[in-house]
């Protein structure tokens, strides 16, 4: 159990290991505005007290987190809740600017014509301490190790900074250690 010390609110969820990922792999997230998207739809769900949200790092493909449901939520509303939004916010910018791009993600399904996300997104608990510090690593290595920066602080689109410089540029992320 994790408890938020500065409002002394009891945390009964543990944090969650999330990762999604761009449906059929694609680069989408190269665009940074997509990435905005993204980080816009979390700072959202943190001032709306859903979630804590603790690391974050978004590649081209995929988006690593580790976030926490605070009480009065539960797992899979805000997973789909985020998943969906960030879903719309880009289709609404795809069919404004890149009209001629949104085929590479049409598909054939009952409830949608277009998917960004791949379906089944991994989800982990962290159910000890050393756990979560070894995805918070992984999270904020995950640029070095794919050729993007030389250290995990130089890399814009992640908490590394956060941590690593106390840099407040994400003022809506909570430190691990509360």
């Amino acid at each position: 159990m994790y408890r938020n010390t500065s409002c002394m609110e009891i945390i009964t969820q543990l944090p969650q290991f999330f990762t999604a990922s761009i449906f059929k792999k694609k680069h989408l997230l190269q665009r940074e505005k997509y990435k905005q998207i993204i980080l816009d739809s979390l700072q959202f769900l943190v001032r709306d007290n859903r979630v804590f949200l603790y690391s974050f790092c978004f590649m081209s493909n995929h988006i690593h987190l580790i976030w926490q449901i605070r009480p009065g939520h539960r797992y899979q509303d805000v997973q789909r809740d985020f998943l969906k939004f960030t879903s719309q916010k880009i289709r609404f910018d795809f069919l404004e600017h890149h009209p001629e791009d949104l085929s590479q993600f049409e598909v054939n399904l009952k409830d949608r014509k277009f998917q960004f996300w791949q379906r089944n997104p991994l989800s982990v608990e962290l159910f000890t301490h050393s756990v979560f510090m070894q995805k918070l690593e992984y999270i904020h290595w995950n640029p070095v190790k794919a050729g993007l920066c030389q250290i995990p602080e130089s890399y814009f689109w992640s908490s590394a900074r956060f941590y690593e410089l106390g840099n407040s540029d994400f003022s809506f992320l909570t430190h691990y250690k509360g």
